[in-house]
């Protein structure tokens, strides 16, 4: 018995309760459902309902032109010629043949430009009429948004004037309804002002349009170290998440701003660049378990050949070796980011889809194997020493292994098949605790 009285025990564990409670509603855990693997953008002025549709036709194109067999596909991103080569060939091109957009972001900021007031008001009409177009025909990727320009002092009007056009012009069109997944972009967040002005007015459209309250969801952006270090010496993202109001779902690395802010010359703006992973890290400590999804930023060495039209021979191979150059490159990049926990990126050409799949897939199938046998042999050993009161307490690398499953699951990497290969249900790897495996698997 504890020689502590009740009274004291329960008015301590009372004043701990309330504070482990606040510390759970703040770090929830990351969420399971579907994450895209990146985020496509494209000038909202070229937006058009099929787009995604055409997008895939051109990727697949330049799949089948630049590695139409696996032995030149393996060469390329040095995955040799054998099974892992194969495997991961044959899934890309299923995936650019079925769905090779998964996010897009109709870009009203860089991607679009600094033009006449009146002809970003037409482009905020069309491009809103062009999505509702998408919604009936079931055209648009899985995940859509838009990108405005941002909410400093000399953009918030026009920022502000996009997003009320497309938003009003889009509830008419719909009947009232978005898209499924539609988020708003703010770029280059720098105080928490900014992100608490955009989600008071979207009470306001949400009002004024008819749409469900919370419905309207949004996306900042990592672009200045400013918004890594404020003046005061402290990480302000998880302020910028609080002012949202719970509307910020996500945090997107902008590369080139990012890396331009902290001084570095144009010919060093590498998504791999120390002072890019730096700002991974503070981001990733900042809201990591917050249940907020981080995306890293996009290569912008374009796998396009110089030459077009009836070419030689030698313009073929020019072409190939161009090609295969900025695919490996990009495949370097994205793998780096997913080293670092970054599980989503960006593409900014069709071109460049091959080798975002090729470096996902690749990432997950080389460990798939050995992943299954681990987990399945730390299940079993995790709940023995259970069942007979052993201490158990290495549960993070059984939560280790559950994370990667549910990665690799929710990127198209693996199928539901290959999961209960594990020996888990598909409830189990989607619930993310493997605490809680243990403690159900015990009591049975």
């Amino acid at each position: 018995m504890t020689s502590i009285p009740n009274e004291q025990k329960e008015q301590l564990f009372g004043a701990l309760r309330g504070a482990n409670l606040a510390f759970q509603k703040v770090y929830p855990g990351d969420r399971s459902e579907r994450q895209p693997v990146h985020t496509v953008y494209g000038g909202a002025n070229l937006f058009r309902s099929d787009l995604a549709r055409a997008l895939g036709e051109r990727a697949v194109e330049t799949f089948q032109t630049y590695a139409p067999d696996v032995q030149t596909f393996g060469n390329v991103f040095g995955l040799g010629n054998g099974r892992l080569a194969s495997d991961v060939y044959q899934k890309v091109l299923r995936k650019l043949q079925t769905q090779a957009v998964e996010d897009f972001r109709i870009d009203f900021e860089d991607g679009y430009g600094n033009r006449a007031n009146e002809e970003e008001d037409e482009t905020a009409a069309n491009a809103a009429r062009e999505v509702a177009k998408g919604m009936e025909a079931g055209t648009l990727p899985p995940f859509i948004g838009i990108r405005i320009k941002p909410f400093t002092e000399e953009m918030k009007e026009r920022g502000l004037r996009t997003l009320d056009i497309f938003i009003s012009t889009l509830a008419k069109e719909s009947g009232g309804r978005l898209p499924d997944n539609f988020v708003v972009m703010l770029p280059k967040v720098t105080i928490p002002e900014q992100p608490a002005t955009l989600a008071a007015f979207f009470d306001i459209l949400e009002q004024q349009n008819g749409l469900a309250v919370g419905s309207l969801r949004m996306e900042m952006m990592v672009e200045t170290t400013q918004s890594i270090m404020d003046l005061h010496g402290t990480n302000p993202l998880y302020r910028f998440i609080q002012a949202s109001k719970g509307r910020c779902i996500a945090m997107h690395f902008g590369t080139y701003d990012y890396t331009a802010s902290a001084g570095i010359t144009a010919r060093y703006q590498e998504m791999d660049h120390p002072v890019c992973d730096f700002a991974h890290h503070m981001t990733k400590v900042a809201l990591a378990h917050t249940g907020i999804w981080l995306s890293d930023g996009a290569t912008n060495t374009m796998p396009i050949g110089p030459h077009r039209g009836d070419l030689t021979d030698t313009q073929k191979e020019e072409n190939r070796a161009v090609v295969h150059r900025a695919w490996k490159k990009g495949y370097d990049h994205i793998r780096h980011s997913l080293w670092n926990g970054y599980y989503q990126g960006w593409d900014l050409n069709p071109a460049q889809l091959p080798m975002r799949y090729a470096a996902v897939f690749a990432f997950f199938l080389e460990s798939y194997d050995d992943a299954v046998d681990r987990l399945k042999t730390f299940v079993e050993k995790a709940a023995r020493a259970t069942l007979i009161g052993d201490v158990f307490d290495d549960a993070a690398t059984g939560q280790g292994l559950l994370n990667f499953f549910l990665k690799a699951l929710n990127s198209g990497a693996i199928t539901e098949e290959e999961v209960l290969r594990t020996g888990l249900t598909l409830d189990e790897i989607r619930g993310r605790s493997f605490k809680k495996i243990l403690e159900n698997r015990a009591r049975k």
